[in-house]
């Protein structure tokens, strides 16, 4: 059974057992996290596709830690104006486990 979730504006196809970095959530480790917001639930051949959330349908998680992603550098560089900039960004993710999918009718 899998299902495609959506958490910090971005979609996640997800299967029990799954491991994934997502956005930043605010929960400790250790704790369960519920996704409400589920787009699509497959299992086999049947598929249930909502409209635009699957209704009764929910995905839980269990948070294992959090942390920041590598340095990504941004160069900003115009020729022969004697001008160049340079910064950084680390985005923060948390890390999580698929513990269980929840399916409801659509």
């Amino acid at each position: 059974m899998y299902a495609v979730i959506l958490t910090g504006g971005h979609q996640y196809r997800v299967e029990q057992g799954a491991v994934l970095r997502v956005e930043k959530l605010d929960a400790e480790p250790d704790a369960a996290v519920t996704f409400d917001q589920v787009l699509l639930v497959g299992e086999g051949e049947t598929v249930t596709v909502g409209t635009p959330n699957v209704a009764g349908a929910s995905v839980t998680a269990k948070v294992r830690n959090h942390g920041r992603a590598d340095k990504v550098r941004i160069v900003k560089f115009r020729r022969r104006k004697h001008h160049r900039k340079q910064m950084g960004h680390r985005q923060h993710y948390t890390e999580i486990e698929i513990t269980g999918i929840a399916g409801g009718s659509k």
